[in-house]
């Protein structure tokens, strides 16, 4: 089994005996202590971040919290999705103002100058 592997089955291991979300510090905190990884390693902390936003068995949440995709609702997932899309519905609803000063090109004769 890859190292990669490795460490995204730990963090199921890990949040499924936790039963609930988990920060990521104390996630990946448990995870290099399950797998003797030096928890300074921000190498392997990185991948591990990488590979948790890859592995569609985890969720992130807000505050930097992970927990399993099958604990919560498709409403909880998507929330942030949801309110995207709202602010662009919202953008696209205002129309922006138009000048119609012409420029002294778009003027004909005298009027120009």
């Amino acid at each position: 089994m890859s190292r990669k592997a490795s460490m995204t089955d730990a963090a199921y291991d890990v949040l499924s005996a936790y039963g609930s979300d988990m920060e990521f510090r104390m996630l990946w905190e448990s995870v290099a202590a399950k797998l003797q990884i030096p928890v300074d390693d921000r190498k392997k902390k990185a991948e591990f971040y990488s590979d948790l936003m890859m592995d569609n068995r985890f969720a992130s949440l807000k505050g930097n919290k992970w927990d399993l995709r099958n604990r919560r609702t498709f409403a909880e997932l998507h929330a942030k999705a949801a309110l995207a899309e709202d602010a662009e519905e919202d953008e696209e609803e205002e129309e922006p103002e138009e000048e119609n000063e012409e420029s002294p090109e778009d003027q004909k004769g005298e009027e120009a100058y």
